[in-house]
């Protein structure tokens, strides 16, 4: 009776300092550790952003100046575009280093004396410019004119002549604007479509683009449908994440018009004005390939119209570039051209001739490498460049 009297003791005594040592140890953890800490200012859709959108930061507060918070952690900052006013002004320089055509007909003009072999020299450098026969046939039959009539072949005069007689020609009067407006009417943004050849510049001249809307407060989302470049989407995702734009991709080599799709669905959803979409490059002689170009464009007006499909080309490819829009404008409705590249060995004369061959106007010229180097394309401060 003693030693089960013993065991009882003995177990209440181990049961007493066992909870004595549970209740120390809960109330030294209540003391030495905090809660974790709750970031403020997310939602429960900032983690489950759909997959496939990369979201980079929102647009629209300054950008903290600082590299880093005080905890050592990096910020994200956003670049801020330039407007698109004035673009074009401050490249004037560039292009007008660049081009051969005004320097040549400066040269020729500069001699005072517009005698016939002056006149053939000055036809032979319209023609090399990439204008076509064409407008060179009409422009040397415009200024002759004007001469013979005027009675006078000062070069000051007959360099107002050309002027007027070139933009005449570049057709100040086209409408050159982007239809980038949000379709009110269908509640669903405006998308615009980037197609062209390989090495035109089109997944850049996307991300310029982008940039371009930006400055213009628009909300904007690009969509990577170049599925078949490794980089192309991080291309895009690289230009997106800079200025605050979301980029809609797929897997390498996934179905483009999908990519497309989500990119509409995207901005619809998210009440967008514009999206973009960069396309592969294909070779105009594949037949293959520009078919699926149309499957791309009929997949989109699926959930919404097309409002503009941009040609990417290359300007210092001349005629060749000539030959690529014709094809491509009968895959898909070509409603402006971009011209890349017009800062290099480009002869200004591509303009005229891509819109007479298109029956469309030269909306947008890049002229460097610059981000911001992407300018709406104005006729006459065109011609003023080529001619100073």
């Amino acid at each position: 009776m003693d030693s089960v009297a013993l065991y009882i003791a003995l177990a209440v005594i181990v049961f007493v300092v066992a909870l004595l040592v549970v209740v120390a140890l809960v109330r030294g953890r209540g003391k030495g550790e905090q809660p974790p800490s709750v970031t403020t200012g997310g939602s429960a859709s900032d983690s489950d952003s759909g997959a496939g959108v990369a979201a980079p930061p929102t647009r629209g507060v300054e950008p903290d100046t600082s590299d880093a918070h005080d905890d050592g952690s990096s910020v994200a900052t956003l670049e801020r575009p330039e407007a698109a006013a004035g673009r074009l002004v401050r490249l004037r320089a560039r292009l007008a280093r660049s081009n051969k055509l005004g320097q040549g007909l400066l040269a020729l003009l500069s001699r005072g004396d517009l005698n016939e072999d002056t006149w053939d020299e000055i036809e032979e450098t319209l023609l090399t410019s990439d204008l076509g026969v064409g407008p060179t046939t009409e422009l040397m039959n415009e200024l002759r004119t004007e001469v013979k009539i005027q009675g006078n072949s000062d070069p000051a005069t007959v360099r107002q002549y050309l002027r007027n007689d070139l933009l005449g020609l570049v057709d100040p009067t086209l409408d050159r604007s982007l239809a980038t407006a949000r379709n009110v009417g269908l509640d669903v943004p405006a998308v615009v479509m980037v197609v062209g050849v390989n090495g035109t510049g089109k997944t850049t001249t996307t991300g310029k683009l982008a940039r371009l809307l930006v400055a213009a407060d628009e909300d904007v989302v690009m969509g990577a449908a170049d599925t078949f470049r490794a980089a192309a989407a991080e291309q895009l995702t690289t230009w997106g994440e800079r200025v605050g734009v979301p980029v809609v991709r797929g897997p390498e080599g996934s179905d483009p018009a999908s990519v497309a799709f989500e990119a509409v669905t995207a901005g619809i959803d998210g009440d967008c004005d514009v999206v973009l979409i960069d396309t592969a490059g294909r070779l105009h002689t594949k037949v293959g390939l520009m078919d699926e170009l149309g499957k791309v464009k009929r997949v989109i007006e699926k959930k919404a119209p097309v409002s503009e499909v941009l040609l990417v080309l290359d300007a210092t490819t001349g005629q060749n570039g000539l030959v690529q829009a014709k094809v491509f404008a009968e895959a898909v409705d070509i409603t402006g051209v971009v011209l890349t590249k017009l800062d290099g060995t480009a002869k200004g004369g591509i303009v005229v001739a891509v819109q007479r061959e298109l029956g469309v106007p030269v909306k947008l010229i890049g002229l460097g490498e610059g981000p911001d180097d992407l300018a709406p394309f104005d006729a006459e401060a065109f011609v003023d460049a080529l001619l100073s």
